[in-house]
C-alpha cells in the first residue's frame, strides 16, 4: 500500500510537474530535451491534467503553432472555444492583462435556434458565429463536428482573417480521429492530438501552457 505523501497545497503542482519530468523518458522513450522546450512545457501540462502520458506521443504541433499562439495573446487576442467546459478551463487571469477574452456562444438561445433552422449542431454553429469576431485562437475540445466545420470556414477567408491558431481536440469514436487528421494536413498553425483522446481539459490544458509560455516572454 503506498503512503501518501504530505505537500502543501502550493507545492502540488510543482512536485507534479517534477514527477512527469522525472518518469517521462521512462513512460515515453522520448526525452525532455529532445522535444521543443515550447512543445514540452504544453505536453507537460496535459499529462498533468490527464495523467496519460500517452499525449507525449500523440501531440502533433505545426511549426509556427507556439509563436502564432504567443503573438496572438500579446495582441489581445480573443479566445473561442466549442464548449463551456473549455472555457471555464482557461486562466483568464493570465489572459487579462493583454486585453483578450474567451467567447463561448454554444449555450445563448439564438445558437439553439440558428443550429435547428440549419439542422447543424449547435456547437459548429456557435463556431461559425463566434468566428465574426476575429479571433486568434479557436480551441475545440469536445465537438468533431465543430472541428470539421471550422476547418471548413475559414477554407474560404483570407489568411488574415483566419483564426492565428487552431488546437483541434475533440474527443470520442466518430470523427475525432478523422477530423484532427485532416487538421494535421493543414498549412496553418495548429495544435492536436492524434487519436480518439481528447477532450475539454485537453483543449484548457493546451492554452493555459501557451498563456504561461507568452507570459513568460515578455
Amino acid at each position: 500500500m503506498t503512503t501518501p505523501i504530505k505537500i502543501k497545497p502550493e507545492a502540488i503542482e510543482a512536485r507534479s510537474f517534477a514527477i512527469i519530468k522525472e518518469e517521462f523518458a521512462e513512460r515515453t522513450g522520448l526525452r525532455p530535451e529532445d522535444l521543443p522546450a515550447s512543445h514540452f512545457a504544453i505536453i507537460q501540462r496535459v499529462i498533468h491534467a490527464t495523467g496519460d502520458f500517452d499525449f507525449a506521443r500523440s501531440m502533433t504541433f505545426h511549426p509556427q503553432a507556439v509563436t502564432a499562439a504567443i503573438t496572438a495573446l500579446r495582441a489581445g487576442m480573443d479566445i473561442v472555444t466549442d464548449v463551456n467546459m473549455v472555457a471555464a478551463g482557461i486562466n483568464q487571469r493570465l489572459l487579462a492583462p493583454w486585453g483578450g477574452k474567451v467567447i463561448c456562444r454554444i449555450a445563448e438561445p439564438d445558437i439553439a435556434e440558428l443550429a435547428a433552422s440549419r439542422q447543424a449542431t449547435r456547437a459548429e454553429t456557435a463556431i461559425k458565429e463566434a468566428l465574426k469576431t476575429r479571433p486568434g485562437i479557436v480551441a475545440i475540445g469536445n465537438a468533431p463536428t465543430a472541428l470539421l466545420r471550422l476547418l471548413d470556414l475559414i477554407a474560404d477567408l483570407p489568411a488574415d482573417d483566419r483564426p492565428r491558431l487552431i488546437v483541434g481536440v475533440p474527443v470520442g469514436f466518430v470523427n475525432a480521429e478523422e477530423s484532427k487528421q485532416i487538421l494535421t494536413h493543414k498549412d496553418y498553425p495548429f495544435i492536436t492530438s492524434l487519436g480518439r483522446k481528447g477532450g475539454s481539459s485537453i483543449a484548457a490544458a493546451i492554452i493555459n501552457a501557451l498563456l504561461k509560455l507568452a507570459r513568460a516572454a515578455e
